[in-house]
């Protein structure tokens, strides 16, 4: 209950402190966006969680192809002086445009990617001991 405690207390302060710099220094903050510290966080946790690097494996797997997938969803604020958009208008298209390309992913991606951490465990074990 603690260790649960203390995570949401450490990625609260993360993006609130991300926030709080990107409002006052933009290009700072994008650099921080930019830094993959929900993925470091997440990696760390995971870790202490359950120890070993398969579950790690997979996630990283995973985000690598899911990470550009989700990069439409900021062509709508780089594009938000052009079409005139609020934010939150704007916000909807980006949501929508990256909802569309993670959607097909999913629907068509290789199953071997959405295998289980359990699967893909057993799978390394097998490719091991042949």
């Amino acid at each position: 209950m603690i260790w649960n405690l203390l995570k949401v207390v450490i990625s609260a302060t993360v993006i609130v402190t991300v926030a709080e710099i990107a409002g006052r220094f933009p290009r700072l903050g994008a650099l921080l966006l930019t830094l993959p510290l929900v993925s470091i966080l997440a990696f760390i946790m995971t870790w202490t969680k359950e120890g070993e690097m398969t579950t790690i494996t997979q996630l990283a797997r995973e985000t690598l192809v899911l990470v550009p997938l989700g990069l439409p969803f900021f062509i709508p604020f780089a594009l938000s002086n052009r079409t005139g958009l609020s934010f939150w208008p704007t916000f909807v298209v980006g949501i929508a445009l990256a909802s569309i390309t993670i959607g097909l992913w999913f629907r068509f991606a290789p199953s071997s990617m959405s295998q289980p951490a359990e699967e893909v465990q057993s799978e390394v074990v097998r490719s091991e001991n042949s």
